[in-house]
């Protein structure tokens, strides 16, 4: 039994394969000694490294390599290549260990146990910067950003996260992000192997790999429960307590997060992990972090660097997108704190910056504020972020407040939207969401473009990307060997799909009482004999039926 109760939180299978694509030195390495100290080394070049001598299978898994090349990006370029392996021989030979690198950045994370002598490395001709990105600073007194805090609001009904962006009608459709990857990066998902609500993910083998890019290991069902929560709020489901926003999506849980510290190290840690999403195929970066202020205050961020070209992570953010994948964050929570402003990577011209509003669809206190310092609208769009449904101990389903919580439902419709748009390349949906949101005319700092209707996001998606037929659906391709897609001329409002034999034999049905796509796609079809068929399509403005001619079946 699951029960619920009030709270606020502000703020199975491992990757050995996948790290075949990762290239040596790129994942973090197991710490076996305390290190108190890191430093970040840009370099000026890759060496004589040449894009041309390297394909994309070579660096990249085979989902990868198809979502990069739908996006434009059949090659690979400069920024795709590991760093120089000689560079990273030199700088570690100087009594430096090699915790992670980035490839995107052209940079490397090193530590030392006591302070270093940097000079000897700055002084290598192929290295442009050293910078200091963590040291043995006292904890910062600044609140922490997945701490537990009591929270005095008012419960709304648990699928309002849902109702609000109209995305029961989006599942109702049969889209709820199957087929789509998520990398959630976060700090740990302690209980994410034990709670009832990811129980059914667990079970159809939905998690796609784990690791943990603080320590160096694929253990991440530990540390800290803020991904937990995160993950409930994408994939959980406890009847008539929790209704998570993509529970057909595959994750990926990734580690970044240090909750012992705040340091710009973590940035290095969130750079690995989006750079290792990229290489594993995934197709949505869901990123309930953020970082402006650290436990050294001399390496805090300005708010003239959430310009969406200064700060480290934010560059990785905007890299990450350019290759194909969606990147949502948190706008961060600290409209009530000194800082008041958006975090990085909020601040990313190409990441969905997400906001917090109540049940009531009012800005929440602690919703951090836009705009960008060069003046763009940030956040991009608001969800619920307070009284959230969210489970992180077994037997318990919590309510939870944040950014960090409005960030998922965001995110998740996203894959439901790819679901039902795969056509979609993330600037379109970036685009698509803004324009569907309430406040799209009047955007403001607070709200942004305001809250977005996915069913609008869909629709308008379809009618940019898809061919519309005149006067009955379009049926392709057909002959077919393992799909068909079913365009029709209108939303069907309902819909009926029916395949026959020609004898007459019903080999396939479904019925939707609520059907909001323009399209609709047969899958799974490789399997069934060779031949003709009959499919039946009815909807409120008509039956249309239609011979469809399957081949290629492989024994």
């Amino acid at each position: 039994m699951v029960k619920g109760f009030f709270c606020s939180l502000r703020s199975g299978i491992t990757v050995s394969a996948v790290l075949l694509f990762v290239q040596a030195g790129d994942p973090c390495l197991q710490a076996q000694q305390v290190y108190n100290y890191f430093y970040r080394v840009y370099f000026r070049d890759k060496g004589a490294a040449d894009p041309s001598q390297y394909n994309l299978s070579g660096l990249f898994s085979r989902r990868a390599v198809g979502r990069r090349a739908r996006n434009g990006n059949p090659d690979p370029d400069m920024q795709d290549l590991p760093v120089n392996r000689d560079y990273l021989d030199q700088v570690t030979a100087l009594g430096f260990t090699l915790h992670c690198t980035s490839r995107w950045m052209n940079s490397v994370l090193l530590k030392t146990e006591a302070p270093a002598d940097t000079g000897p490395v700055s002084s290598l001709p192929f290295v442009s910067e050293v910078r200091l990105v963590k040291d043995p600073a006292a904890k910062g007194l600044f609140r922490d950003k997945l701490d537990l805090e009591p929270d005095q609001g008012g419960l709304s009904p648990y699928d309002r996260p849902m109702t609000m962006i109209n995305a029961l009608s989006v599942h109702n459709s049969g889209f709820t992000g199957e087929g789509v990857e998520i990398a959630i990066l976060d700090a740990g998902f302690t209980g994410a192997d034990r709670i009832e609500s990811l129980q059914p993910l667990r079970q159809r083998l939905g998690i796609r790999g784990t690791y943990d890019f603080v320590k160096g290991n694929s253990f991440v069902y530990d540390y800290h429960y803020h991904g937990t929560a995160v993950m409930s709020v994408l994939a959980g489901s406890v009847p008539d307590l929790l209704s998570g926003s993509a529970p057909g999506a595959s994750y990926w849980l990734l580690r970044t997060e240090d909750p012992e510290t705040e340091f710009p190290a973590e940035e290095d840690y969130w750079a690995t992990g989006a750079e290792f999403a990229d290489s594993a195929g995934a197709d949505i970066i869901s990123s309930s972090l953020g970082y402006f202020n650290f436990d050294d205050p001399s390496m805090n961020y300005k708010y003239s660097d959430l310009d969406g070209r200064s700060a480290f992570v934010t560059r990785v953010a905007d890299m990450a997108a350019s290759r194909g994948m969606l990147v949502v964050n948190s706008a961060g929570n600290e409209r009530d704190s000194y800082w008041i402003h958006i975090i990085a990577p909020a601040d990313g011209e190409s990441v969905i910056a997400v906001g917090a509003v109540d049940g009531d669809k009012i800005i929440s206190d602690f919703s951090s504020a836009g705009p960008s310092y060069d003046g763009r609208v940030k956040p991009d769009v608001v969800a619920q972020g307070v009284s959230v449904p969210v489970q992180f101990d077994p037997g318990i389903v919590s309510r939870a407040a944040g950014t960090s919580f409005s960030c998922p439902v965001i995110s998740g419709l996203c894959a439901c939207v790819l679901q039902a748009v795969p056509a979609a390349m993330p600037a379109d949906i970036i685009t698509a969401v803004r324009s569907a949101a309430d406040r799209f005319l009047h955007p403001d700092s607070l709200y942004g473009y305001g809250i977005p209707d996915f069913t609008e996001v869909i629709s308008g998606l379809q009618d940019k990307l898809l061919r519309k037929p005149v006067n009955e659906p379009l049926v392709f391709p057909n002959p077919f060997d393992s799909e068909v897609s079913i365009v029709f001329t209108a939303i069907p409002n309902k819909l009926r799909i029916e395949v026959f034999s020609l004898s007459g034999k019903l080999i396939f049905e479904r019925d939707l009482a609520e059907y909001i796509s323009r399209s609709f796609i047969l899958a799974d079809f490789g399997q069934i004999q060779d031949g003709v068929y009959l499919l039946r399509m009815s909807t409120p403005s008509g039956i249309f039926t239609k011979k469809i001619i399957k081949i290629g079946n492989r024994p």
